[in-house]
């Protein structure tokens, strides 16, 4: 009986084909696949589910972005749009307003790796130009037919993540055949499109997109089957971070999810994931990392 089912997914050290060196702007790399990153979040938003408002002022979301770059985030995420169940989209410029002087301030302190979460092209390219070297885009490149043309131009690294409808619909009553498969084939599509676009494959990573028109066993099922998507031949990311699953799991509310977190973040390492999306960078770092030392892997 194995009594650990995801040891199978990691080795001792990861294959060459399972590393990615992403090429930023300005000739930096980032490497991934020898371990778990973690990617830190940062919602200058005043309603996102989790932490909206709190970092809403510039000065603020700065401080916050910088003190996650400082606990070891690999990459830091910034988005202006909320895309929690049931939000409503903002214009461009909002959204552009919202991000810009974050990645600016973010930038003139520190060379962390930066993404800019948005589905548009138009607030991903001022994003770019502002400091933002990643685009971390939810629709997997579906909302907004110029995406893919941009990145092909600037030929910077991208996030295409799973997502079942739109924020505004996505949680009501998603349903599937097999959640796995339809996720694993969603994905395929998007490498695939990425590719003619003129993008390469490696510098394309994916997201099964955790509570993105999913319910709670659809959220399980995709965590249980990590190394079916590793099957993809690119990184992959999960964001699992206080999402509702956990709170339904728990029975807790939204401040009280960290412990649950740290769990699916160390499963999702040990399960061959190759970054993991949070709030709280310096603990889920930590659980990555115990994680990999019983799997052995990133030796």
């Amino acid at each position: 009986m194995n009594l650990w089912p995801f040891a199978a997914a990691t080795t001792t050290a990861a294959p060459a084909e399972n590393r990615w060196s992403w090429l930023l702007p300005g000739g930096r790399r980032l490497e991934l696949g020898r371990r778990v990153e973690v990617m830190g979040i940062v919602n200058v938003t005043p309603d996102s589910f989790s932490d909206g408002g709190r970092f809403f002022d510039r000065k603020a979301a700065v401080e916050h972005a910088l003190r996650l770059a400082g606990e070891g985030a690999a990459i830091v995420d910034v988005g202006g749009q909320s895309t929690r169940p049931g939000s409503e989209p903002l214009s461009a410029g909002e959204e552009t307003d919202r991000v810009l002087p974050v990645i600016e301030g973010l930038r003139a302190g520190s060379a962390v790796p930066v993404s800019i979460d948005t589905y548009r092209a138009e607030v991903a390219a001022r994003a770019l130009d502002a400091g933002a070297d990643i685009v971390n885009d939810i629709s997997a490149f579906r909302f907004d037919e110029d995406m893919l043309p941009l990145l092909a131009e600037r030929k910077v690294p991208a996030i295409a993540m799973h997502i079942k409808g739109t924020p505004r619909d996505m949680q009501r009553d998603p349903r599937y055949d097999d959640v796995v498969e339809e996720v694993r084939s969603y994905l395929a599509g998007a490498l695939e499109r990425a590719e003619r676009a003129g993008l390469s494959r490696g510098q394309v990573a994916v997201d099964p997109g955790i509570g993105f028109g999913k319910s709670l066993e659809h959220n399980l099922e995709l965590l249980r089957n990590l190394p079916r998507l590793r099957e993809l031949g690119v990184p992959l990311l999960v964001g699992a971070s206080r999402k509702s699953f956990i709170g339904k799991v728990l029975e807790l509310e939204v401040g009280e999810r960290l412990e649950g977190t740290l769990a699916v973040s160390a499963l999702c390492a040990a399960a061959g994931a190759d970054l993991v999306r949070a709030h709280d960078v310096a603990a889920n770092l930590r659980a990555v990392r115990m994680a990999e030392a019983v799997v052995g892997r990133g030796r």
